[in-house]
């Protein structure tokens, strides 16, 4: 039988946003034209960046910041269809995008996505701690792990960005597989040291990929195929009161 589709293919993650920003970073230092080929995007207010200085493009969790001179910061979600491409600073974006930030030597244009807001000051975002920060706020993660319902499935909370931010339907499976650890197992049930090794392979994970390491995924989309482990059929189905499909070896991530 195989595997459900998975909507949340696609998505994307944290190493997915560092990974624009880092793309992102030769636009910095930059006075900015802006220019709104999108009707959505005039509505917006963003013609208050005509002229700024791109201070800094920073990756939090699954959100982008771009900080401008004077306080302003744009914060970009992508959801699903969004994308952002740095640019010669001539060149001309295909198709419609929401936005395009071009500088003397540069351009950044921005596709789609269901967020973009603009903003003055500091942004309050809700978030848990990033977890490819540099170093990774492992204790703060681990205490907010341990200040909700401890019945919750690791599954369900290593995607509540609330507690980490960053981690998708992919890294959540895949970080579970290699700390051996099955996504429907409680928070109860799970010692200190477990959660640790569970954040820190997470973590591992992405950071490999963020390397561009192309990933080879030991149970992400991989329902009824053999543990690249143990040789047992990958097991999935509905996790949560999103429906995200979890990804599990029933013989190796303990219960």
């Amino acid at each position: 039988m195989p595997a459900p589709r998975d909507y949340s293919r696609g998505v994307p993650e944290g190493d997915s946003l560092h990974r624009i920003a880092r793309e992102l970073q030769p636009l910095v230092g930059e006075s900015v034209s802006i220019e709104l080929p999108s009707p959505r995007a005039r509505l917006l207010g963003l013609e208050r960046l005509q002229g700024r200085k791109l201070e800094s493009v920073q990756a939090v969790g699954k959100q982008l910041l771009l900080r401008f001179e004077g306080g302003l910061v744009l914060r970009s979600h992508l959801g699903m269809s969004g994308r952002w491409r740095l640019l010669d600073a001539a060149a001309t974006p295909a198709g419609r995008p929401w936005l395009v930030l071009r500088g003397g030597q540069h351009a950044a244009a921005q596709w789609n996505g269901p967020t973009l807001e603009l903003a003055r000051g500091e942004l309050a975002l809700g978030l848990g701690p990033d977890i490819l920060a540099e170093p990774p706020q492992l204790d703060q993660m681990l205490e907010n792990l341990r200040s909700t319902a401890q019945e919750r499935a690791l599954g369900e909370a290593l995607l509540d960005q609330r507690l980490l931010s960053g981690v998708g339907n992919i890294w959540r499976a895949e970080g579970l597989w290699r700390a051996r650890l099955s996504p429907w197992r409680p928070l109860a049930k799970t010692g200190d040291d477990g959660l640790r090794r569970l954040l820190e392979e997470t973590a591992g994970a992405m950071r490999e990929s963020l390397r561009g390491q192309r990933p080879r995924y030991a149970v992400y989309r991989r329902g009824g195929r053999p543990c690249p482990r143990c040789s047992t059929p990958i097991d999935w189905r509905a996790q949560g009161d999103a429906a995200r499909t979890a990804y599990w070896c029933p013989s190796c991530q303990r219960y």
